[in-house]
């Protein structure tokens, strides 16, 4: 049975046509596979597990309990939207939380995973932004605050980001080479799967005489998809 691994979906009330693509995903393709991998920003933002009685949130999470009710291992891995899930989200979903970066064997090849946003090193505002997002003080702060504030606040950061976005050069909100090539390096891997960046495809690179690959997920503002393991080799999949 296959790995599957998706990222970017952006899930939200609001775009409804990635909602129906993801239930009918795992009402088809991802109830016949071993494991599913989310890499992050599978929803629009997480303002905190406390929103899990948001009737849309617990819908999802019960979406993903009954797959893994079905056999199926779910991992989740945190995005640069939904940092803030916890482990109260995760048992309700049936899934467990993965570090990131987190390196598995996938099709008897040990492939390192990551959501992508370490990756762009080239851009130093975002990087400045996540650590301060991720220190514990910070969600402490954060998730301290009512629902409403946080949600409010959340809106506001969401178009912020829009407008800062629209001013940067492309290319530095990809990955950066040496980034990638280190990160092989570093955990001793010749396989890379990653999402962030919406950039579809398969690179292939060297790294110290090594071949090594880099496969990147597609987000689902568009037509959608997944990466299938099943065997050694790995396959892009568009909906």
């Amino acid at each position: 049975m296959p790995a599957l691994f998706i990222s970017d979906l952006h899930l939200t009330e609001e775009r409804p046509a990635a909602n129906e693509r993801f239930i009918g995903f795992l009402e088809d393709k991802a109830r016949s596979a071993e494991a599913l991998y989310i890499l992050g920003d599978f929803f629009e933002y997480w303002i905190g597990d406390d929103d899990l009685a948001d009737p849309f949130n617990a819908v999802i999470a019960g979406l993903l309990k009954d797959l893994a009710g079905r056999g199926v291992r779910i991992s989740f891995m945190h995005g640069n939207r939904d940092f803030l899930i916890g482990e109260r989200f995760c048992a309700a979903a049936g899934a467990r939380l993965l570090d990131d970066p987190t390196v598995h064997e996938i099709g008897g090849v040990r492939t390192l995973l990551v959501h992508g946003d370490t990756l762009c090193t080239d851009d130093l505002e975002y990087q400045a932004w996540r650590r301060k997002a991720r220190s514990p003080e910070f969600q402490a702060d954060f998730l301290a605050k009512p629902l409403a504030e946080r949600r409010l606040a959340v809106g506001q950061m969401r178009e912020k980001s829009k407008q800062v976005t629209q001013s940067k050069a492309p290319e530095i909100m990809d990955v950066n080479d040496g980034a990638v090539r280190e990160a092989l390096r570093r955990h001793g891997v010749r396989r890379l799967i990653h999402g962030h960046t919406h950039r579809p495809g398969h690179h292939a690179l060297e790294v110290d005489g090594a071949r090594c690959e880099r496969w990147v997920l597609p987000d689902w503002y568009g037509r959608g998809g997944y990466i299938e393991v099943s065997g050694a080799a790995p396959r892009l999949v568009r909906f």
